[in-house]
């Protein structure tokens, strides 16, 4: 059984930082690719970050830059660091186990519970 549980969110004042952590569980988590999407209220779901099985990254036209993805594939962690927060980025974050080809990453079925991130002073 998949299972992917995210940890870290919470309130942040803008210029701040979160760090984002999603352990998984039930699957051979070194050889998927995984990713975070988030989730704003009357918005649609849009990519934050994916990496490959092989560690190359993507990330959203959003991030500029903000933004990292890392994975720790002896902890079965993939972690999203959030740097410069802005209001905007306010949302639900969601961990995803999906695939990477051509050069993007593509969102799979198995998704997490979500973890709020709000920026607000």
């Amino acid at each position: 059984q998949v299972q992917l549980v995210e940890s870290g969110g919470g309130l942040v004042q803008p210029g701040g930082s979160l760090r984002l952590s999603c352990a998984a569980s039930g699957i051979n988590f070194s050889i998927n690719a995984m990713g975070w999407y988030r989730q704003a209220p009357g918005l649609e779901r849009e990519l934050v970050a994916g990496i490959s099985r092989g560690g190359t990254t993507v990330f959203g036209d959003f991030v500029k830059g903000r933004f990292t993805i890392s994975r720790d594939n002896a902890k079965k962690t993939v972690d999203l660091q959030l740097n410069s927060l802005e209001p905007e980025d306010t949302a639900v974050y969601l961990c995803n186990k999906g695939t990477f080809y051509d050069g993007k990453y593509h969102e799979g079925v198995h998704w997490g519970q979500g973890t709020q991130v709000t920026v607000s002073s």
